[in-house]
């Protein structure tokens, strides 16, 4: 029997129930285009993320978009950001008018490594967008103390860490800002794209609602230019049914993360991911490391078991950026983890029979 990466459809049967009598009473509603449920998510949100406020908008690349341009980040500024995530951190930064500076991850957590966060600091750094990556907090207490050091802004891209939490304290809780994506693969996934900003700041919040919203607040009242991205009805209906159940859903990824580490971290060449102190890991993502991945993936595939690499090319060495003429030596521990990352199924339904096939199965490989 094969083992998924992921298995939304399973997911979906196990509360279908909520999920059909959400999208249904959006379309007796007609509630489309924001609406009552576009609200009612909003609010719901913000008190999960212990947040003031939070703006929906249509997908998580938006959200950095628009916490930046509501910064008023433009040309010659430049923005600090990890070397190892997916395009849209670093494309919203050239998006919104600013110029992407890549720094290395620390070489255990993925995440960013804040020494290298104070290194690449110039007179035109204005901010500082750390990734919670794979589902694990970044270094929150160094990176806020740098940031205070040298006056900047900190937007946490949270995007693959709905409830992480570092030192207790909620992620997205520390910066100006914190962008959510809700792709439907994410720990809460939408049925389409979705996306959100939460913030504590209220001038912020309002100026991030008018420009996802054609510049105003009120229909036909335009204060400035803004543009299209809204959440939609359905998807928030759907994201208010599945969120009551996304605590149980990380804890249950929790325990499919321990079921997996007590398997692999006594395999030869197999690195578990590492959890640094006072950082809770949600498990978006399970990602270990092997120095011939390649040949364990082909091994685990042809035996019916998926998995993926998230990312193969690190951003500062994808063609997009070849204008800034980077080498891998720039981003030793990035560039050194491209060729051995590896993503295992994780989601919250796996089975222990799912597991024990996957661990055996690696072992067999060894």
């Amino acid at each position: 029997m094969g083992v998924p990466f992921a298995d939304l459809q399973l997911q979906y049967q196990n509360i279908k129930g909520e999920i059909d009598g959400a999208i249904a009473a959006v379309i007796r509603d007609n509630a489309f285009i924001r609406g009552p449920y576009v609200d009612a998510f909003e609010r719901e949100f913000a008190d999960v993320a212990e947040a003031k406020h939070c703006i929906s908008c249509a997908n998580g690349t938006d959200a950095l978009y628009l916490a930046m341009a509501a910064l008023k980040v433009k040309p010659g500024d430049e923005v600090i950001t990890t070397a190892h995530s997916w395009i849209s951190t670093s494309a919203m930064i050239t998006h919104a008018g600013a110029t992407p500076v890549f720094c290395d991850t620390d070489g255990v957590t993925f995440t960013i490594d804040p020494r290298a966060i104070e290194a690449a600091i110039t007179p035109r750094t204005v901010g500082i967008i750390p990734v919670h990556f794979y589902g694990q907090p970044a270094d929150m207490d160094a990176i806020m103390a740098i940031a205070a050091k040298h006056k900047l802004w900190v937007i946490e891209d949270c995007a693959q860490a709905h409830l992480a939490r570092y030192k207790g304290r909620q992620v997205g809780s520390f910066g100006v800002a914190a962008t959510y994506s809700f792709y439907p693969g994410k720990n809460l996934g939408a049925m389409g794209d979705a996306g959100a900003i939460v913030t504590n700041d209220d001038g912020i919040a309002e100026h991030m609602t008018m420009l996802a919203r054609h510049g105003g607040l009120i229909k036909h009242q335009h204060q400035i230019e803004g543009i299209n991205s809204r959440l939609d009805g359905l998807q928030a209906a759907i994201l208010s049914a599945k969120l009551p159940h996304l605590p149980a859903w990380t804890r249950a990824r929790q325990e499919a993360a321990n079921v997996y580490d007590a398997g692999l971290n006594q395999i030869e060449d197999v690195t578990v991911p590492e959890v640094a102190s006072g950082r809770s890991h949600v498990y978006h993502l399970y990602t270990i490391r092997h120095p011939r991945r390649d040949t364990l993936a082909a091994h685990l595939s042809a035996n019916g078991v998926q998995t993926a690499v998230y990312y193969p090319t690190v951003l500062p060495l994808l063609p997009a950026y070849s204008r800034f003429q980077h080498r891998p030596e720039d981003f030793p521990n990035a560039a050194g983890d491209q060729g051995k990352i590896l993503s295992l199924p994780m989601f919250a339904e796996i089975t222990a029979d799912q597991q024990a096939q996957v661990i055996d199965l690696i072992k067999a490989f060894h």
